[in-house]
């Protein structure tokens, strides 16, 4: 079984090493039911990169049960917690977990939550496809571009290795409320956080796309998918972790290498959280439900990796125990 730590946003993706990973391909068929009877709504707001997932299993659950309305904004997780923790939202799509101050809020506005990781994803580092210089690119590389010292210093690209051109970097990157900006900084710089600040930050993916794929000057990051539904637009830049018991150089993030481990230090979970406000609704407990029935199959659709089949049963065991408990406290 896939061990990595809920609790902290560091993903152990060499648990992965030799795993068999059986998918499950149960997509649409939930046990519960989704009720074509059932009627409400449901808000989802968060991560742009989990964002593909759900709003592939929202329109899925549309035709099974049409009367409930599900909206899926993207705020980033940052965004995303800050609703959630104040009772805006029902479920909240996260790259990261959650962090000890945003739970505090939670806490205080009597808010309980149960975190359900549904996927895995390697973030993927980018260039313009016209750039024929960036071969490969080595995690303390991208430390010495993106750490808070570097800006105003760092600003061309044979600051970095000599070989390549005298021409100045124009980074790309997602916004402070991003989970994918504190997962990239803190697996990169050593820091949740910390890194320069004169980069085009954006929470929306598909802006960041947009500049590097029109840049041959560019260098940014997000999540796989972005970067597998315009691969005819960008260029992957395979990382090496400078890891001696890895022995294979640099890695280009794929499927299969995000899922054996060896895609490395850029793996990592995905989540979305469900508040204990929201079970007391009937068509959000279907919802989840049909969320953890279908997400193997659907994220694999959008381009990330799924989790064992194991793992959604026990997702959704650990569900149904928390929409109990918090049921009896009503």
């Amino acid at each position: 079984m896939l061990n990595f730590k809920l609790s902290s946003v560091k993903f152990n993706a060499a648990v992965l090493l030799g795993a068999t990973l059986m998918f499950s391909s149960c997509g649409g068929n939930n046990e519960e039911g989704a009720g074509g009877d059932l009627s409400g709504s449901i808000q989802i707001d968060g991560s742009s990169t989990v964002y593909p997932v759900t709003e592939a299993v929202a329109e899925e659950y549309r035709a099974e049960a049409p009367d409930v309305k599900v909206t899926v904004g993207v705020s980033g997780t940052g965004g995303g917690f800050k609703k959630f923790t104040r009772g805006e939202i029902d479920i909240v799509d996260a790259s990261r977990p959650i962090k000890d101050s945003e739970a505090s809020v939670a806490q205080e506005n009597g808010i309980s939550y149960v975190e359900l990781p549904v996927a895995y994803d390697g973030l993927t580092v980018v260039v313009n496809p016209e750039n024929d210089w960036v071969k490969d690119i080595t995690i303390d590389e991208l430390k010495k571009i993106w750490e808070p010292a570097a800006q105003g210093k760092i600003t061309r690209w044979n600051q970095i290795r000599p070989e390549w051109p005298n021409q100045e970097i124009h980074l790309y990157g997602p916004g402070v409320e991003s989970g994918t900006y504190d997962y990239f900084t803190e697996a990169v710089v050593g820091e949740s956080g910390a890194s320069r600040g004169d980069y085009t930050a954006s929470e929306d993916d598909n802006v960041l796309v947009q500049g590097v794929s029109t840049d041959v000057n560019a260098l940014g990051f997000f999540g796989y998918a972005y970067y597998d539904e315009n691969k005819d637009k960008l260029k992957v830049v395979p990382v090496d972790d400078l890891k001696d018991d890895n022995g294979k150089g640099a890695i280009t993030p794929t499927l299969e290498t995000v899922k054996d481990g060896s895609y490395a230090p850029l793996s990592r979970p995905l989540f979305i959280y469900v508040s204990s406000k929201a079970t007391q609704s009937p068509a959000t407990v279907d919802f989840v439900n049909f969320y953890l029935d279908s997400a193997a199959e659907l994220s694999q659709e959008v381009g990330y990796i799924p989790m064992p089949a194991e793992m959604y049963k026990e997702q959704k065991e650990k569900f149904k125990q928390f929409a109990e408990g918090t049921a009896k406290k009503q």
